[in-house]
């Protein structure tokens, strides 16, 4: 049915992206086209190392369901014959954005959601006038990427230069087990938010054995459905990405299975364009926390939403 191809874009970054793993100054996407009955759907992914992902190996795994799609392979047949993960979200977006035009139907969403803006890695100053500037461009919610090495006083910097905004913490799997039930008290009373994946997935048992003073996210450790049994008691919260789910429609279930389990939401994204984040925006409206600013990131964007004071404007 669908005719398809698949390539790879590298957007340039306006500053270099640091997080506890390391720097990026480009955003390196993979885009799949499929056409059908003169009508194109497009999606977008961000293959991600940390998952075993590359971009080469994304477009292998996209080009070897191309001629199944052109057979006739239905979208509720691609979950079973792609797993979870970067190179199945492209595909399920550019059917989904296939099918909308099919259908006919408008933009139904709101017009608006809010977004954290992230601060990356740096030293207390540096965190300090990134989070001030931010504040001075109306955002209220900050994320601070942060490694393992002078948490609290990180956290107090950013505090103090803006004291209005609310703060959460994504430490990127980077801490060990060492104090953390006293650190997670301490960000606590400092009125941290939120904190996300502080513990290597694998090694994350440690956050059943103690109350959290503050609500703990599962980021790595959260894919799909299929991960939930293993975080109840670890995790107060998931963060969704389309390019961990494997595109919309896992989103959309684990979002469901998630919130009737008593996890609260989180709605990420990956380093993107607006294409990525236009194609995840129907699961925003239900998210504690939207963390959307991955496009702020580049030095030019494709189909561009707009970003301002907080906010991400659909366009």
């Amino acid at each position: 049915m669908f005719e398809g191809r698949c390539y790879a874009e590298s957007w340039p970054l306006r500053t270099a992206f640091v997080i506890s793993r390391g720097a990026r100054t480009e955003a390196e996407v993979v885009v799949v086209e499929l056409s059908a009955e003169g009508l194109t759907g497009i999606g977008e992914c961000t293959p991600y190392p940390r998952y075993g992902e590359s971009v080469e190996s994304v477009l292998a795994e996209v080009s070897s369901v191309l001629p199944s799609l052109r057979d006739g392979l239905t979208r509720e047949q691609l979950q079973e014959v792609m797993p979870a993960g970067a190179a199945r979200n492209a595909v399920d977006c550019a059917l989904e954005d296939w099918q909308q035009q099919k259908s006919g139907r408008g933009f139904g969403g709101p017009t608006w959601l809010p977004t954290v803006q992230t601060l990356v890695v740096g030293d207390a100053h540096a965190m300090a006038e990134a989070a001030r500037a931010a504040a001075d461009r109306g955002v209220s919610v900050l994320k601070l990427k942060l490694d393992h090495e002078r948490v609290l006083e990180r956290v107090a910097a950013v505090r103090a230069a803006a004291p209005e905004c609310q703060l959460v913490i994504d430490a990127n799997e980077s801490w060990s087990e060492d104090g953390l039930p006293a650190l997670c008290e301490s960000l606590a009373k400092q009125g941290v938010a939120m904190l996300e994946q502080p513990l290597p997935s694998a090694e994350d048992q440690l956050l059943a054995q103690f109350e959290h003073p503050l609500p703990i996210c599962a980021d790595e450790s959260c894919h799909t459905r299929a991960d939930l049994p293993r975080l109840k008691g670890r995790y107060d919260m998931v963060n969704i990405k389309l390019d961990k789910t494997g595109g919309v429609r896992e989103a959309l279930l684990l979002e469901q299975a998630a919130s009737q389990q008593g996890f609260q939401i989180m709605l990420g994204c990956m380093l993107c364009t607006s294409r990525a984040i236009r194609a995840a925006w129907p699961l925003g409206s239900s998210a504690r926390f939207v963390d959307f600013d991955g496009p702020t990131w580049l030095a030019r964007d494709v189909d561009p939403l707009r970003f301002a004071d907080g906010r991400v404007y659909w366009t």
